[in-house]
């Protein structure tokens, strides 16, 4: 670095010292540039004219696209093409109840609830006269009283239609509000009632389907399919409407089922009530008579006994038993009504109902066996069925099970069963000799349900011969339809008073029974309570002009829903596979007969060998002698008399 000094502020550059001209140097060294720059600056031009031109083109080429695609032929936009689905709502609460052909019984939908805050409302009783006004079901005092202080929060109407919401929103009242809530609803109406049951106000199940499943209806939003079929269902309650109004009656009950699945097609208890208006039904209307009443069930209960004495081998088809005379114990008396006064085969005791033999033909098996048997059918424990109204049976304790009670519970007295126990038992006498747990749930089909085999198949058998011949030789006549083959029994049983004391003039009518009886496949049971005699009935109201009646109609008409059609022109060849003599081949008093074989321990089917001998006429049985004390009475000693093989009556 140089030790000169800084220049003098007046030192003059070299160059203008010499005298060249400032303006003119300074322009000199702007414009001077090399060669490159020149070339560079020559260039510039080209370069944005042909970019000008490039962008002209391509703008160009983007306007007539857009052109021929939105003017010339425009095509369909993608957006447009999409389905426009609305806004998902979140699922209800409550899944769907159908029957077995898909057909909503129960359903819940979305409305409207009103609600009011008292303390914002100025004047409560104008709101409450303009309220009942746009919502005449209401009660005004009761409206008054919830919309009045010192209420804090109170619901008016938990579900009200779109246009009676617009209507009092457009009062525009202070303190009444809006929120959305949930209906259950029942298209059927009274369809069906006492089997769904219903709903609270905060949509919990409280009886029927609705309350055992209640949980599954919640959680599970697939339908909950029933076995019955909504079809069958009104056919059987215009059926039952029909004799209850013929015969005056206070009700009844009528249950139709598949014998080989236990699915309760049908079932029907009168009077009924709206499924919706539950909690403002009387109790007569929710009581069901079909699963929560328990009756004696009377004559029906026959064909228990006549099972029971066959498995045990006490009789056989050729057998019977003494009915000549009554049966005395102490102030009481057991008879026939409109006895033969005679010796009854098994197929006369079921055709003639005679509670004599029936009595006698229990007391062969004995007060053991014969609660065993009654226990294994089902008889002494609550169905199982899947409703929570299913009553338990009323019966005598094991300690209390003497012999009075094994003669009158067989032929259906001293015992109290609801007719689904009834229907249930007979199912498996027809099906083949094996008990299901009835049920309201339908059976995928082909799926065999589980069951317990409470008689033999040839036991099973024998029961449909009998029932048949019940029907056409007894006092089920009047139902049987042509081509359908009902079989079954009637049974008459007198109701009691308050201190059980038993009531001449009110009575139970029933039928149970099953067709067709050559293949069975579904049973019947028709109960009618409290029937009163009529002029063309003559002065009767007995199963057999009441209750047979009734089930002849509901065979006739569910039958084609069911898909069979009547077998009318076989009903000859048909009926002679399924015939019975109706004296059991033995021959009346004064007839001779050869002596019939005594069964043998070398019979194909041990259930049907007889312990003891049977009490025919050719084979008098020895006296079965018994006591008996009741409730701390000691009741008479009671015989149980052979058989004269000479008279055909009890030897005396």
């Amino acid at each position: 670095m140089s030790d000169l000094p800084p220049p003098s502020p007046d030192f003059i550059p070299h160059s203008r010292a010499e005298g060249a001209r400032p303006a003119e140097s300074a322009s000199r060294a702007v414009v001077r540039v090399t060669g490159s720059q020149a070339t560079h600056h020559r260039r510039m031009p080209g370069r944005l004219l042909f970019a000008s031109i490039g962008f002209g083109v391509l703008f160009i080429a983007i306007g007539v696209k857009l052109t021929d695609a939105t003017i010339i032929s425009p095509a369909p936009s993608r957006l447009a093409q999409a389905p426009r689905l609305p806004p998902a709502e979140p699922p209800v609460s409550r899944a769907a109840i159908t029957d077995r052909n898909g057909e909503v019984l129960a359903v819940t939908v979305r409305g409207t609830a009103l609600y009011a805050r008292p303390a914002e409302i100025d004047n409560p009783a104008r709101v409450a006269d303009q309220l009942v006004r746009i919502l005449p079901h209401l009660e005004r005092d009761r409206v008054l009283a919830r919309i009045s202080p010192p209420r804090q929060f109170a619901y008016i109407d938990r579900f009200i239609t779109p246009r009676q919401q617009q209507a009092i929103n457009d009062l525009g009242i202070l303190g009444l509000y809006f929120e959305t809530a949930e209906r259950r609803t029942y298209p059927r109406g009274r369809d069906a009632a006492h089997v769904l049951g219903a709903v609270d106000v905060d949509g919990e199940g409280i009886a029927g389907v609705e309350k055992w499943y209640d949980e599954r209806l919640r959680v599970t939003r697939d339908p909950l399919r029933l076995a019955i079929d909504i079809r069958i269902q009104r056919e059987l309650r215009e059926a039952l409407e029909w004799s209850i109004e013929r015969f005056n009656a206070i009700g009844g009950s009528a249950i139709l089922m598949d014998v080989h699945t236990a699915e309760v097609l049908g079932m029907v208890s009168l009077p009924d009530f709206a499924a919706a208006n539950l909690a403002t039904a009387p109790a007569e209307q929710r009581f069901n008579r079909a699963v929560t009443g328990v009756y004696e069930p009377g004559s029906t209960f026959k064909l228990f006994t006549a099972a029971m004495a066959l498995e045990e081998g006490r009789v056989t088809m050729t057998g019977g038993f003494d009915a000549s005379r009554p049966i005395r114990i102490g102030r009481h008396e057991i008879n026939d009504f409109k006895g033969k006064n005679r010796w009854l085969s098994l197929p006369e005791i079921l055709a003639y109902s005679s509670n004599l033999a029936s009595a006698h033909m229990a007391m062969a098996v004995g007060p053991t066996r014969h609660r065993e048997f009654m226990g294994r059918m089902g008889m002494l424990n609550r169905t199982g069925v899947e409703l929570p109204e299913s009553a338990a049976t009323l019966a005598p304790s094991q300690r209390n099970w003497r012999d009075i009670n094994t003669m009158t519970i067989g032929f259906g007295h001293g015992i109290s069963v609801t007719p689904l126990h009834i229907v249930s038992g007979v199912s498996a006498l027809a099906n083949g000799g094996t008990l299901r747990t009835p049920t309201v749930l339908a059976v995928p089909p082909g799926v065999e349900r589980e069951g317990t085999r409470v008689i033999s198949e040839r036991t099973s058998e024998q029961m449909r011969r009998l029932m048949r011949v019940a029907v056409t030789d007894g006092s089920g006549r009047q139902s049987d339809s042509p081509g359908y083959f009902v079989g079954g029994k009637t049974g008459t049983a007198q109701k009691t008073n308050e201190r059980g004391q038993y009531q001449e003039n009110r009575r139970i009518s029933s039928f149970v029974g099953a067709f067709p009886m050559n293949a069975p496949r579904y049973a019947l049971h028709v109960l009618v309570d409290e029937p009163k005699p009529r002029a063309d009935t003559g002065g009767y109201a007995t199963a057999g002009v009441v209750a047979a009646p009734t089930a002849r109609r509901v065979v006739e008409r569910v039958a084609p829903l069911l898909g069979m059609v009547p077998e009318t022109d076989r009903i000859a060849q048909i009926q002679a596979t399924i015939a019975l003599p109706l004296n059991g081949g033995r021959p009346r008093s004064g007839t001779a007969a050869a002596p019939a074989p005594r069964p043998t321990p070398a019979a194909p089917t041990p259930a049907m060998l007889p312990r003891t001998p049977a009490p025919t006429l050719e084979q008098p049985a020895p006296p079965i002698r018994r006591t008996d004390a009741r409730d701390g009475i000691a009741m008479p000693r009671l015989v149980l008399a052979p058989i004269s093989p000479e008279t055909g009556r009890a030897a005396r």
